[in-house]
């Protein structure tokens, strides 16, 4: 049986990001469960209703792969205590035109990492709220606000920190039972 397909949408765009290390390394800890694909955001313009009538071409790629997906998930930095610009522009455009949304009912849930002690717990918070009204079935539990530092991921993408690494292996089996559970591919 084929795995489940989980679009990773990460909202730095930043080529080395902490959150991308963090999807990479949740990615590896998941092989075998799920199947992660980051989603390439570097090239979606800013959300215009004038090019919905023709979608650029980055646009109709994303809208696309989160279709095929049968879950997503969020990984955030913090920007100003919320979600950075791209993070909420992607939102906005997969969810247009009107009826036309490819987050209704898809399961998903949210990750995040900086540096700082507060973790991302405050842009997790205001993703949380736009997620929810797309319709989308975000896991509630468990919460994960990573707080990086060099080292914790090695070159290879795995943990190397024994306590981060229980944490995130937590988030993984919890994941991937919302998304079976909402899937039905148990």
């Amino acid at each position: 049986m084929a795995l489940p397909k989980v679009a990773v949408v990460n909202g730095s765009l930043r080529k080395d990001s902490f959150n991308k290390k963090l999807a990479l390394a949740v990615a590896k800890l998941a092989a075998g469960k799920l199947e992660l694909k980051l989603v390439d955001l570097s090239e979606v313009p800013l959300y215009n209703q004038d090019l919905e009538a023709n979608y650029p071409a980055a646009v109709q790629r994303v809208k696309d792969e989160i279709a095929a997906a049968d879950a997503v998930l969020f990984v955030t930095p913090e920007h100003n205590r919320s979600i950075p610009a791209a993070l909420k522009n992607i939102i906005d455009w997969v969810s247009r035109p009107y009826g036309t949304s490819k987050w209704a009912g898809k399961p998903a849930a949210i990750l995040g990492a900086t540096p700082g002690q507060v973790g991302t717990a405050v842009a997790q918070d205001h993703l949380r709220s736009v997620l929810v009204a797309q319709g989308i079935a975000l896991l509630g539990r468990p919460e994960v606000y990573f707080i990086y530092k060099d080292g914790v991921f090695d070159a290879d993408h795995s943990v190397t920190d024994p306590a981060a690494k229980k944490i995130l292996e937590g988030f993984v089996e919890s994941f991937t039972g919302w998304v079976a559970k909402l899937t039905h591919t148990h």
